[in-house]
């Protein structure tokens, strides 16, 4: 029931999305405008108050982190070296094997968070702020790599990359969010307020963006490309996250939200990621907007296998 509770919110907004496109603002640039202002400032406030207040104590952070931090490394690594077969496979260009890439690898954190809540209560969210410190520099830094090397038609040289990189406010805003929390500086209650007001936004403005973005007819006709990430992202990356977990030693709650952060459906932030750097960005709004329907069932599957395991 939590994960039904934490996924069908999500899904809703992405329809309101839908209703809005169709309705109330239908120009293209009113929702170019709210991708910027989502990618440009709410995300990024989002990602670093998310990580500088993230409750690392008491936790196993070497075991949770690593599972995780690895089985992205495995699976993106695995994307990488097949890119090519796979492009052929799926009839894909660069732009689209860019969503693939993301909509594999990348995880929807209030979703996870929403379940880690609701199952284990505070332990379960420091838990999962582990997992966010793990996770979120490494995916968005891979993730702005390969979009610059393979979104456009032309490959930029280093420089170019390098520029890319260093110019995204996401990757600055999570290393910005990790040394805050290792500084051990306490923030003024009033700036952890206020970026906390505008990471709520974009959560909302980036589930809508998704919505927007949606072609419904894709939707109901799901692509090679779409069915591939799904079995990606909600089948191998969690089994590879929670073999590295249990190879590390972990059970009960830590097991349990490895378990959880891995085999939710891929992140709003990425379709936002996709806009702003030339990936395809109606593909992957479809693969999102899969992934939350399929993940209602999966998710669900991954708990109970994980609790045979634990016995």
């Amino acid at each position: 029931m939590a994960v039904i509770s934490a996924l069908l919110p999500v899904f809703l907004v992405i329809a309101l999305g839908v209703l809005l496109k169709q309705t109330l603002l239908p120009e293209r640039a009113a929702w170019d405008s709210l991708e910027r202002l989502t990618f440009y400032v709410l995300f990024p406030a989002l990602l670093t108050v998310t990580t500088a207040t993230a409750d690392l104590s008491e936790v196993p952070v070497g075991g949770v982190g690593g599972a995780l931090a690895l089985a992205i490394l495995i699976l993106a690594t695995l994307l990488l070296i097949v890119r090519v077969p796979l492009s052929r496979a799926l009839t894909i260009n660069g732009a689209a094997f860019t969503s693939v890439f993301q909509g594999a690898i990348r995880w929807n954190t209030y979703v996870a968070l929403g379940i880690a809540g609701s199952l284990y209560g505070t332990p379960g969210l420091a838990l999962a702020s582990v997992a966010i410190v793990a996770m979120v520099p490494l995916l968005n830094l891979i993730c702005v790599l390969v979009l610059a090397r393979y979104a456009a038609d032309e490959s930029p040289d280093a420089r170019t990359t390098a520029g890319m990189v260093l110019r995204n406010p996401l990757i600055w805003s999570v290393l910005a969010g990790i040394a805050l929390n290792v500084s051990g500086v306490p923030l003024p209650p009033i700036a952890v307020s206020f970026a906390e007001i505008l990471g709520q936004g974009a959560l909302a403005l980036g589930l809508l963006a998704v919505g927007a973005g949606l072609e419904l007819g894709k939707v109901l006709r799901p692509s090679a490309a779409v069915i591939v990430t799904i079995v990606l992202k909600l089948a191998a990356m969690p089994a590879v996250a929670i073999s590295l977990a249990l190879g590390f030693g972990l059970d009960g709650a830590a097991l349990t939200i490895v378990a959880v952060a891995s085999s939710v459906p891929s992140a709003p932030g990425s379709y936002i990621l996709a806009r702003q750097m030339g990936g395809d960005a109606p593909l992957l709004a479809n693969i999102l907007s899969m992934q939350i329907l399929v993940a209602l069932v999966t998710i669900p599957a991954v708990l109970a296998l994980v609790a045979l395991l634990a016995k």
